[in-house]
């Protein structure tokens, strides 16, 4: 998830009480991605506590950046904060909560995939091309979340830029909110998986670019079938 911008243009007012020195701001930004990189990881155990102190000591840093980067961590469903007994890592899908992910899914994104075929604009159908490119050029994670983050990353930017292209605030809104490869990309390494990905990606862009909303829908659920039965058949461990 990105950095939260302090200012509604995403840049702050000079003389706004409210900006974050960009010293502060790299410092929660580091906290936030390593305390993220112990929960992808299960480093932190899933269900277990999350202890403000202790991650302090453990960072070598103060406690508020690390409840900063909670709060956020909180925001994309991977802790949950509980009265009195602090914060706790979320659990890891199960499999009527991996089939549920998905069934929202399909129900949403290729929608999405239909209007942006009908509403993208130029500039936002260059971002999708880059976004796939960049894709075909990272290299294979090796399993551990600091080798995936980037590819993680792109699959995630992909999906939300077809929500952002569909021009429908509220679509594209709830596709960011369901955060499916933060949840996804927890139970799995994806290692092998950026292959079909990528070419399920390519297949979306093209019928995005042709204006065929018939097909990009299409494409947009044959992803994410496929995306599923990947993760059924390695036991729930696959690529997004």
């Amino acid at each position: 998830m990105p950095p939260h911008s302090p200012s509604a243009a995403g840049v702050p007012d000079e003389g706004d009480e409210r900006s974050v020195p960009p010293v502060r701001q790299a410092l929660s930004d580091s906290v936030y991605e390593r305390i993220k990189a112990m929960v992808m990881d299960h480093e932190i155990a899933p269900g277990g506590r999350v202890g403000i102190e202790a991650l302090a000591r453990t960072l070598k840093v103060s406690p508020t950046p690390v409840r900063e980067a909670l709060a956020r961590l909180e925001s994309d469903g991977l802790v949950v904060k509980r009265t009195l007994s602090g914060y706790r890592a979320t659990q890891l899908l199960t499999r009527q909560g991996l089939d549920e992910l998905f069934e929202m899914r399909l129900l949403l994104e290729p929608r999405a995939a239909a209007l942006a075929a009908e509403h993208a604009t130029e500039s936002q159908l260059d971002g999708l091309e880059r976004i796939v490119e960049e894709m075909q050029a990272h290299p294979s994670p090796d399993g551990r979340y600091a080798s995936y983050r980037d590819f993680a990353a792109l699959d995630q930017r992909f999906h939300e830029a077809i929500g952002q292209a569909a021009h429908r605030p509220l679509l594209a809104d709830a596709v960011e909110r369901l955060h499916a490869h933060l949840h996804i990309f927890r139970l799995s390494k994806v290692v092998g998986a950026e292959g079909p990905t990528v070419t399920e990606h390519e297949r979306i862009v093209r019928a995005v670019l042709r204006r065929n909303p018939e097909r990009a829908a299409e494409a947009m659920t044959e992803h994410l079938t496929r995306s599923l039965e990947r993760q059924l058949e390695d036991g729930e461990t696959s690529g997004s």
